[in-house]
């Protein structure tokens, strides 16, 4: 979901866009999205690219766009079982080899067929780019007592801002996008779709909970007193997909991140066999299994040793190296 917080940065260039078409155009008709981004982007210059990977089909670029610094994301869009007969029907082919039975050809879809998933964070802050940029990482090894004495003085001191989360919570922000939602004070949650997903295909579905109750940053604030939150925002949470989405609660990742993106009390939902990022074991909670535990020990994120990655330039790393701990 830290996805989410680039759109909502990237707002005020958006109605700029709007505004410079609609001023072109003599204030005729409504910009669609589309163009938006297109009038954005051309205004975009490169500075480097900080990443990119050919296995999941991304790159990630450090720029400028109207003198802010900016980073783009791109991303090939999944190729969608739906659309097979356009595909093959409307594309054109260009051999390139022939041997035997085997045969390679460079395949240009139609526009419509052949999108790219951009997300643009703008102004980014030398934090974003260093998300983004391809680092060394450490595995930390975090016991309650190093919670207490270096991540959560160091949590407090960085002052993260989630008003962006507010802003959804507030349905100031996003309020189109909620897929489900609970208006209990103390159990309730939001359901909406993660930016990482474009929605168009169920293989790679990725939503994310977000509570409505305010002040739980991560895993270490959970106790036994959270377990309702926690059972509502799984069991309704799998309901809430089977009926929108027709996917059962047998093909659901649930699971939370510690250390999280941004410090309010999310749940993220994937489609089981999407690698989606910080799904793997380094990162990721099974929300199943964080309430056995608390369940069998109301304090076991209280006091219990955690493991969780970090990369080399992440100021929560250097702590734990002054503190000797790595």
């Amino acid at each position: 979901m830290a996805d989410s917080a680039a759109k909502h940065e990237t707002d005020e260039l958006y109605q700029k866009a709007k505004r410079a078409k609609s001023d072109n155009e003599n204030g005729g008709g409504e910009v669609g999205k589309e163009i938006e981004c297109g009038n954005i982007l051309s205004e975009f210059k490169t500075t480097k690219v900080l990443s990119d990977s050919a296995r999941e089909k991304n790159i990630f670029i450090h720029g400028k766009l109207a003198d802010q610094d900016a980073v783009i994301i791109l991303e090939k869009t999944p190729i969608r079982e739906d659309t097979l007969a356009e595909l093959f029907t409307g594309s054109t082919l260009k051999l390139e080899m022939k041997n035997d039975i085997y045969s390679t050809y460079r395949l240009q879809a139609p526009p419509q067929l052949n999108e790219i998933k951009t997300t643009v964070v703008c102004p980014a802050t030398e934090k974003h780019i260093k998300k983004y940029q391809r680092q060394e990482s450490f595995l930390v090894e975090e016991t309650g007592a190093d919670y207490q004495s270096i991540t959560l003085p160091y949590i407090q001191k960085q002052s993260f801002s989630v008003q962006w989360v507010y802003n959804i919570l507030e349905k100031k922000a996003e309020a189109d996008r909620i897929v489900f939602e609970d208006p209990d004070p103390t159990v309730g949650f939001l359901l909406l779709p993660d930016f990482k997903w474009d929605q168009k295909q169920i293989d790679d579905l990725y939503l994310i909970a977000i509570t409505l109750q305010r002040g739980i940053r991560s895993l270490r604030d959970l106790t036994q007193e959270h377990l309702p939150l926690l059972q509502n925002i799984f069991q309704k949470g799998k309901e809430a997909i089977l009926q929108r989405y027709q996917l059962p609660a047998s093909k659901l990742r649930v699971y939370l991140h510690y250390q999280p993106s941004y410090y309010h009390l999310h749940v993220h939902f994937t489609k089981l066999g999407y690698e989606a990022p910080g799904c793997g074991v380094e990162r990721a909670h099974l929300l199943a299994d964080v309430i056995q535990n608390l369940q069998s020990d109301p304090e076991y994120y209280k006091t219990r040793t955690l493991y969780f990655p970090l990369r080399v330039d992440d100021g929560l790393l250097s702590k734990y190296k002054e503190a000797g701990r790595l």
